[in-house]
C-alpha cells in the first residue's frame, strides 16, 4: 500500500473527464498536466460499457466530440482519430453525423492513449474519499482510498462518474440473478445461458429499455421478450433544431443565469428532448421487427403500455410482477423468469458526492458557474462535479454536447487559483 501526491485528481476517465485532460494540455500548462492523474476502475476506457450493442448508435452529432467545439483545429478530434485509424473515407462515405457507439467508445480509448502528461492509471476503482485539513480545520485537499488499498492526494478533486444507477423500490428485494440494470446489460446477460427457454419482462420507455428489448432477442435465442412501460406508447426524442439550441454550450450561461422556478419549469419542458424517449429511426425499427413477427406468424415478443408494476417478488422459482392496467385499475400477475431494467440513473448527486459534502459539513450541494462545489471562501482545495449538474447548468450538462467548453471553463478555474495563490504567497 502506498500513498501518491498529484495537484488534480479525476474519478473516472470517461468523457467529461477525458476531455478535461485534453484542455488541460492544451492551455499549455504543462506542469499542471504532468501533475493530473484520472483514475478509471476498469483495465480499459469504454463508453456506456454494457450498452455497446451491435446497432446502437450515437444520438450526438460526433461534432460534438471532446475538442472540436472549443478548439476545432486540435489533434485530438474525432475525425483525427478516423484518419488515424484509416478509416476517415469510409466514414465520410457514410454521410451520416451519428457514428456507432462502439466508434465513439473506441474513440474515448484512442484519447486516453494519445495523452501526453495527464496519467490515467487502470483497475483504480476508488473505494472512498475524504477532506484533508490543515492543523486549524480548514479544508486543503481531498485523499482517496483505493481498492488496492493505495491512497492519492490531491489539492483538486473532479467527480465524472456518472450517476448511480436506479433500480425502483418495486424490484428492491428481488435476487440479484433475476434481475439486471441496463448498466449492467451486456457483461451479465453473457453469462445467462443461451440453451434454455427464458421469459424476459423488460421494464421502461427510453432508449435503454427499447435497446434491450431488441437485443434480448439475438443474445437469448429461446427467450419471449415483453416489454413493459407506463407511457401510452413509446415515443420518439423531440428533436426540432429550435429547441435543440438549448443543447447550445453558450445557452448554459442563459439556463444558469434563470430563476430556481424558471429552470426547473425549462426542464420539465424540454424533458423529451433526451428523456423517456427513443432515436426516430431506433424505433421504426423496432416497430419494424414487430411487425414482422406478426406478418410471419411468430409472435415472439410484446409491447405493455400503460402498464406499471406495483410490485415484484420471486415465488415458486418464478419473479411475479404485480401490474396494473393505467386505464382500467385492474391488477394482475405476470410472471417471468427475468427482468430487465430500463429505468435510468439516479437524479440525486452520487453517494461518493453526497459522502464528501456530508464530511465537510454541507447541507446543500451548491455548483458555481465554472462547475466548483461552493465549499467556503477559506477552502484552498476544490471540488468540481461533471455531469451532475442539470438544475444549475441545464438539460444539456448530463451529454457530450458541452464537454468542450465544460472543460475549458474549468481549466480555466484550476489555472486562476493557482495564480492567485501564487500571488497571494508572493506577496
Amino acid at each position: 500500500m502506498t500513498n501518491h501526491e498529484v495537484e488534480v485528481l479525476a474519478i473516472g476517465a470517461g468523457p467529461s473527464n477525458l476531455a478535461l485532460a485534453v484542455a488541460i494540455e492544451e492551455s499549455g500548462a504543462t506542469g499542471l498536466a504532468a501533475d493530473t492523474l484520472i483514475l478509471e476502475q476498469h483495465p480499459d476506457v469504454q463508453w456506456q460499457r454494457n450498452l455497446l450493442l451491435p446497432f446502437a448508435r450515437s444520438q450526438v452529432s460526433f461534432v460534438k466530440d471532446l475538442v472540436t467545439l472549443r478548439n476545432p483545429q486540435s489533434r485530438f478530434s474525432f475525425l483525427s482519430f478516423l484518419h488515424a485509424k484509416g478509416r476517415l473515407d469510409e466514414f465520410v462515405n457514410l454521410g451520416t453525423f451519428n457514428p456507432f457507439r462502439r466508434e465513439i467508445s473506441e474513440y474515448l480509448q484512442w484519447v486516453a492513449t494519445s495523452l501526453d502528461h495527464v496519467g490515467v492509471r487502470y483497475n483504480a476503482r476508488a473505494r472512498g474519499a475524504a477532506p484533508r485539513r490543515a492543523d486549524d480545520g480548514t479544508v486543503i485537499g481531498w485523499r482517496v482510498t483505493l481498492a488496492d488499498g493505495d491512497t492519492i492526494d490531491a489539492r483538486d478533486l473532479v467527480v465524472g462518474t456518472g450517476r448511480d444507477a436506479r433500480v425502483p423500490a418495486e424490484f428492491a428485494d428481488l435476487p440479484a440473478d433475476r434481475v439486471i440494470h441496463s448498466s449492467q446489460y451486456s457483461g451479465r446477460i453473457a453469462r445467462y445461458p443461451i440453451d434454455r427457454p427464458v421469459r424476459v419482462a423488460v421494464i421502461g420507455a427510453a432508449q435503454s429499455a427499447a435497446e434491450m428489448f431488441v437485443s434480448v432477442h439475438q443474445d437469448l435465442p429461446l427467450s419471449q421478450p415483453t416489454l413493459i412501460h407506463r407511457s401510452v406508447g413509446l415515443m420518439n426524442y423531440q428533436t426540432s433544431k429550435f429547441v435543440n439550441e438549448l443543447f447550445f454550450p453558450s445557452f448554459v450561461d442563459d439556463f444558469h443565469a434563470s430563476s430556481p422556478q424558471a429552470r426547473k419549469d425549462i426542464l420539465d419542458e424540454v424533458r423529451q428532448t433526451n428523456y423517456a424517449g427513443l432515436a426516430a429511426p431506433f424505433l421504426d425499427e423496432t416497430y419494424m421487427m414487430l411487425y414482422e413477427q406478426k406478418l410471419t406468424g411468430s409472435q415472439r415478443s410484446a409491447v405493455r403500455p400503460m402498464t406499471e408494476v406495483v410490485a415484484a417478488r420471486e415465488e415458486d422459482g418464478e419473479v411475479v410482477l404485480e401490474l396494473r392496467d393505467r386505464r382500467t385499475g385492474r391488477v394482475e400477475r405476470y410472471r417471468c423468469d427475468l427482468v430487465l431494467l430500463g429505468t435510468g440513473y439516479d437524479q440525486r448527486m452520487p453517494a461518493l458526492v453526497r459522502g464528501l459534502a456530508a464530511q465537510v459539513g454541507l447541507d446543500e450541494i451548491e455548483v458555481d458557474r465554472r462547475y466548483r462545489v461552493d465549499l467556503g471562501e477559506d477552502t484552498r482545495a476544490g471540488l468540481y462535479l461533471q455531469g451532475f449538474n442539470e438544475a444549475t447548468h441545464g438539460i444539456s450538462d448530463s451529454l457530450l454536447s458541452v464537454l468542450a467548453q465544460r472543460s475549458h471553463e474549468i481549466t480555466g478555474d484550476l489555472l486562476d487559483r493557482r495564480s492567485v495563490t501564487v500571488t497571494a504567497g508572493g506577496r
